[in-house]
């Protein structure tokens, strides 16, 4: 039978031995950089004088408060221009006048560019494109046509707000805003915008689009608005020179493309095929005029007046007043129930009758 072995307990000066030689074979881990910066800091803090604790205090609120704008998009920034997506949204603007592009161009030639563009990120960037175009597309346009013309890299990067990722809806209402204030869309603009927006799910349709983006108009131009968007919707893929339509002329096309003239517009547009806006219209004129020479169906004027029957009694539970009050009765199974009907009735009328009911019956209860 094998002898167990008898276990003793280290003494102290072994325990000392164990703990050294673990200590030889272990590595020591070096303290990350960023806590033995901060744990300097904080050795160092109680020396410093107070004019330098009150400038690092400085330094901590300022830094706080660059995040902070920055987290906001208030903060400038040189974007390289083949970072940017202009596309990324359909422009609200059709047309860009060359010559208002020229002027521009000159412009921050030589005075630079005195307002920033607005981009916000893209959620999927693609083909080194991280941002989308907000607000500022001429703008971004004048840099891009310096920016070929010049082979040096002054045009390369333009002054931006990059602006918090937002919804589709958000972005829309933004854009449109932008250039309502800078120069007014037109109306055309104004309605395809709406329908495209819409189009595209930002809104649920195209009245939640008008409403939203032109919040702040009056109730008749989000009206015309809406005719305009009517117009783009039926005859966009149509017409030619919609940018030229007056309001006048836009709202005779929506009255006329409501009163279901949209197969006379587009066989007058095909067949014509203008090539001036004066031509279009006169096309277009056409149409309008036959639908205003069509027969309309009578308006309907609200319900039709009911015949109100002759004074005193009809049957047993109906009776007409000969000031227009009608008084039934009728019964459920609580009891009976007096229905009263007519203009003449009100609220004094109502209490005056309800007194009168009430001294009928404490009458008959004394009877």
């Amino acid at each position: 039978m094998a002898k167990r072995r008898r276990l003793e307990t280290p003494s102290s000066e072994d325990l000392t031995k164990i703990d050294a030689e673990f200590r030889r074979e272990t590595p020591s881990r070096p303290a990350a950089p960023i806590a033995q910066v901060a744990a300097d800091a904080a050795a160092l803090a109680p020396t410093l004088d107070p004019a330098t604790r009150a400038e690092a205090a400085r330094d901590k609120t300022d830094a706080e408060r660059m995040r902070a704008a920055e987290a906001e998009g208030l903060l400038i920034r040189e974007v390289p221009l083949e970072e940017i997506d202009a596309d990324a949204m359909v422009r609200d603007r059709m047309a860009l006048s060359e010559e208002d592009l020229l002027e521009l161009r000159l412009s921050i030639a030589e005075h630079g560019l005195r307002l920033p563009i607005e981009v916000f990120e893209l959620s999927e960037p693609s083909e080194g494109r991280r941002y989308g175009l907000l607000s500022g597309y001429r703008r971004l346009m004048a840099y891009r046509y310096l920016d070929q013309l010049n082979k040096s890299d002054r045009y390369a990067r333009i002054k931006a707000l990059v602006r918090p990722r937002q919804t589709i809806d958000v972005a829309y209402t933004a854009m449109v805003e932008e250039n309502e204030i800078r120069a007014s869309l037109s109306h055309y603009e104004r309605g395809r915008i709406a329908v495209i927006a819409a189009n595209q799910g930002a809104f649920t349709n195209v009245e939640a689009a008008v409403e939203k983006l032109f919040s702040s108009a009056s109730k008749a131009k989000r009206s015309k608005v809406r005719s305009f968007a009517l117009v783009f919707e039926e005859l966009g893929d149509m017409l030619a020179f919609p940018e030229a339509l007056t309001e006048r002329r836009g709202l005779q096309l929506a009255t006329a493309l409501r009163g279901g003239a949209e197969q006379r517009f587009r066989i007058v547009l095909e067949e014509g095929k203008p090539t001036s806006p004066e031509e279009e219209w006169t096309l277009l004129e056409l149409v309008v005029t036959e639908a205003d020479e069509m027969p309309r169906k009578p308006k309907r004027m609200g319900r039709p007046k009911m015949s109100v029957p002759p004074a005193g009694w009809h049957g047993r539970d109906m009776l007409q007043t000969s000031t227009g009050v009608t008084i039934r009765r009728e019964t459920d199974g609580r009891g009976y129930l007096l229905r009263l009907e007519g203009k003449t009735l009100t609220s004094d009328a109502m209490e005056t009758i309800m007194l009168q009911i009430r001294n009928l019956l404490e009458a008959d209860g004394k009877g």
